[in-house]
């Protein structure tokens, strides 16, 4: 690849972690695509998506954000970095700035998942206790990975990060879509996110848009050739 070709920067969203990018940086790699999976600390959408920002500010030309779920958010946060070329959703939210997580998803009938999340706590800013979410283990392969072996799905489920509470009632501060060229890949059986959202969030976008029938919410482990495919055409179209 040419010293233009961007770099693909693979962010994971809630209830999982960069290892489920595994089958698609395999891909990536074998044509030679310089690509990097990002260990989202799942602490809130502004601390995050500066996080991601601070990241992509280190690394040496284009940049091409790719997000899955939650994920998606922290790209149209992060993404009006100057060397941010193409934004990639996956599965995920495009919100809208000034909008929250919450605020997009009561647009639509809630996914399974609401009623599958566990609360936990942990010791928050200035010694006050905070919430974090995760998803009940028994629910999580019909929930999360409907379309991965068993075996697989209960190794997710045991291994899921969980996304800090306050996180659905953050508002975004920026959405980069506005501003630079967008592809998703809507996930068709999603139980996660309602399919509706990510569609919704691909025509608001004005992305480049595939489809996946069948598809569950952990795509991007069932379907890693599907994934690579479009952010191949991502890297074509902005190289």
């Amino acid at each position: 690849m040419s010293p233009a070709t961007p770099t693909v920067v693979l962010v994971h969203g809630a209830f999982a972690d960069a290892a489920g990018w595994l089958g698609v940086i395999d891909e990536l790699q074998r044509d030679g695509i310089a690509v990097l999976a990002v260990a989202n600390p799942l602490r809130g959408l502004t601390c995050d998506a500066a996080y991601l920002a601070s990241l992509v500010s280190q690394i040496d030309g284009p940049v091409i954000l790719v997000g899955h779920s939650y994920g998606g958010a922290l790209i149209t946060v992060a993404g009006t970095a100057d060397n941010v070329v193409g934004l990639v959703y996956v599965a995920a939210y495009a919100l809208e700035e000034g909008e929250s997580l919450s605020e997009l998803q009561d647009r639509f009938p809630a996914s399974p998942l609401v009623g599958s999340l566990k609360q936990w706590t942990y010791p928050g800013d200035g010694g006050k206790t905070a919430t974090e979410v995760s998803i009940d283990p028994e629910a999580f392969p019909s929930v999360f990975a409907a379309d991965v072996s068993p075996s697989i799905a209960r190794v997710l489920a045991a291994s899921q990060r969980p996304l800090a509470a306050s996180t659905f009632t953050e508002a975004a501060s920026a959405a980069a879509w506005r501003t630079k060229p967008c592809w998703a890949l809507v996930a068709g059986a999603d139980q996660a996110i309602n399919p509706e959202i990510e569609r919704f969030g691909a025509k608001r976008t004005g992305a480049t848009t595939v489809e996946l029938e069948g598809a569950s919410h952990a795509v991007v482990v069932s379907r890693p050739t599907a994934v690579a495919d479009l952010i191949r055409d991502a890297v074509r179209a902005t190289s």
